[in-house]
């Protein structure tokens, strides 16, 4: 199993031990990308992925996470609560794939992939940042999103209760098992599919050369799934 951990954030604190706790349990090959450290680039709104990918300013920086990104079976995003939402840079890496969403133009492998998106804080804003990453995961077409939000209680990890670490342990636990049992025969959920169904007829006469080109070619408009049945 290969693992892609995208952390929104450079240091190791509870949001990174957690997700290193499920990495752990799950177990394969991982890959890890800290942000900013290793992309920090804003989305300039210039467009020019909606035509081209490769035409994205930041496309050659990009690269080397959006090819981890391909190749895992499990995206792990990874993010402590800022004002409660994701952090700026998580959400400045999230910005770059718009392209990649459903109403444009998904990654056929995303649909066999499952995604899990954590977060922590001392006290609130979990569900709001779990959604800013959420959101990307749906809408690139993962066939599973987990979620997992924990209120630690304190800023660094070595303060963190035993009571609260242990309910983390069972958390991981329990998560590690739902995704192990569904390893290379996961499929999407109703919402995805019902959401790929809509596009499919909006691509037909889509307004974006470019996007109705790509579902042609993949034969997404006349029936075909990027899904096993």
């Amino acid at each position: 199993m290969k693992i892609t951990v995208i952390h929104g954030q450079s240091h190791k604190g509870s949001t990174y031990n957690i997700a290193k706790q499920l990495c752990d349990k799950l177990g394969g090959e991982v890959t890890e990308f800290f942000l900013p450290k290793d992309f920090a680039c804003y989305c300039k709104g210039c467009t020019a992925c909606f035509i081209r990918e490769t035409s994205c300013p930041d496309y050659e920086k990009l690269k080397p996470l959006t090819e981890a990104l391909d190749n895992a079976d499990v995206i792990i995003l990874a993010s402590p609560v800022y004002v409660m939402h994701a952090t700026g840079a998580m959400k400045s890496f999230l910005d770059h794939y718009g392209y990649r969403y459903m109403v444009h133009r998904p990654e056929e492998k995303m649909f066999s992939k499952q995604a899990v998106c954590i977060s922590t804080a001392a006290g609130a804003g979990m569900r709001s940042t779990i959604k800013d990453m959420a959101d990307s995961t749906f809408f690139w077409g993962c066939a599973r999103t987990y979620k997992l939000g924990v209120a630690v209680m304190e800023t660094r990890w070595e303060m963190v209760k035993p009571r609260i670490k242990s309910k983390i342990e069972k958390k991981t636990a329990l998560l590690a098992k739902k995704i192990l049992s569904r390893k290379d025969k996961v499929k999407p959920t109703i919402k995805t599919r019902v959401f790929f169904g809509i596009m499919s007829l909006v691509q037909k006469n889509g307004f974006n050369e470019a996007d109705v080109s790509y579902w042609k070619a993949k034969g997404w408009t006349n029936g075909k799934k990027p899904w096993k049945k």
